[in-house]
């Protein structure tokens, strides 16, 4: 009898990967991040999701470009910069998912960016009890406060590899690197 393939995905892996996938749909040049709810007793998909315009918005009508740090517009309501129209991936996932609220309690979200502070809220309010991250956000006064929220909330963060930052560059180019092989299998 022959035995099992040895190159299998385990759960943690096959779960970011699913959350690194969805990161491919985002259409934001700058920032493409992915997200993955599960059930880790049963090791059930609960949802996924990515950062995008909201529902029903022309994603072509906009100026993907216009960030506030970009343009140095910080204050104030400015009707030309995106972030006030993308719904961030994890808010996306909790979004998404269609079955009784109350199966999130105890959940985990995998996420290829840690979450800013709203969607610490969402996530909390969720009734996730843990968060599992790719790559560290990049505004550190921020990640504090989600931080705070989150210990606070008794939700356990976890990096998704604690001996080693990615940088965005390097997530990029595993995440070419998968939509050129998709391509190619299309092809």
């Amino acid at each position: 009898m022959a035995g099992k393939r040895a190159e299998y995905l385990n759960w943690k892996e096959y779960f970011m990967a699913i959350a690194i996938i969805s990161s491919l749909r985002s259409k934001d040049p700058r920032n493409q991040v992915g997200a993955c709810i599960v059930n880790e007793e049963n090791h059930k998909v609960l949802s996924i999701g990515y950062n995008g315009l909201i529902n029903g918005m022309n994603d072509d009508t906009f100026d993907w470009e216009s960030t506030g740090e970009k343009t140095g517009e910080k204050t104030g309501i400015i009707k030309n910069i995106k972030n006030y129209y993308v719904v961030c991936a994890e808010r996306n996932t909790i979004l998404n998912y269609r079955g009784n609220k109350k199966d999130l309690e105890g959940s985990t979200i995998y996420v290829t960016w840690f979450p800013c502070t709203e969607c610490t809220k969402e996530i909390i309010q969720a009734g996730i009890k843990k968060v599992v991250y790719l790559r560290m956000y990049s505004k550190p006064e921020l990640v504090e406060i989600s931080k705070i929220m989150l210990e606070h909330a008794g939700v356990e963060v976890e990096s998704y590899n604690p001996t080693k930052e990615f940088s965005k560059e390097k997530i990029e180019e595993v995440t070419s690197e998968i939509q050129r092989i998709l391509k190619k299998l299309s092809d």
